[in-house]
């Protein structure tokens, strides 16, 4: 296995994407749920999974992972299992701000089995992408 690099990332490159993304989402979801007035609280509520599960895997990538066995199998289920318990701790921030922000919104559904499975799926996706673009990521040997 090739030597691993610490990841980094210009704090203004990953404030436009996350921010970007937040922003994009919470567009949707407000136009097709709740009314385009509640973008900018639905926007700050999507900036948790952006913008905190970039953080998440920084720790990963930074902190975990080199410390784990070079095995590629253990390193992939600490990713997943890093992106789970990222998510469930996401999905209670999220519950928390919106009961702050949106106290009417409906989050029952969101319990933290389905935040930790929804946050993998999330971040399967978004490292689906990276590898399309020839990019490191967890389907690749360098991400």
């Amino acid at each position: 296995m090739a030597e691993l690099q610490s990841y980094r990332e210009p704090l203004r490159v990953t404030l436009t994407r996350t921010v970007g993304i937040a922003a994009v989402v919470g567009a949707i979801v407000a136009l097709s749920t709740h009314g385009l007035r509640h973008w900018p609280a639905l926007t700050l509520l999507l900036l948790w999974p952006s913008f905190g599960g970039h953080w998440i895997d920084l720790w990963y990538l930074n902190w975990l992972r080199p410390r784990l066995p070079a095995t590629r199998s253990i390193q992939r289920a600490a990713h997943v299992a890093t992106w789970f318990v990222g998510g469930i701790l996401l999905g209670f921030a999220v519950r928390l701000t919106a009961n702050a922000l949106l106290p009417r919104a409906r989050l029952d559904w969101l319990t933290w089995a389905t935040a930790g499975a929804a946050f993998v799926a999330i971040e399967l996706t978004a490292h689906a992408a990276l590898y399309l673009r020839g990019l490191p990521s967890f389907y690749a040997a360098r991400g």
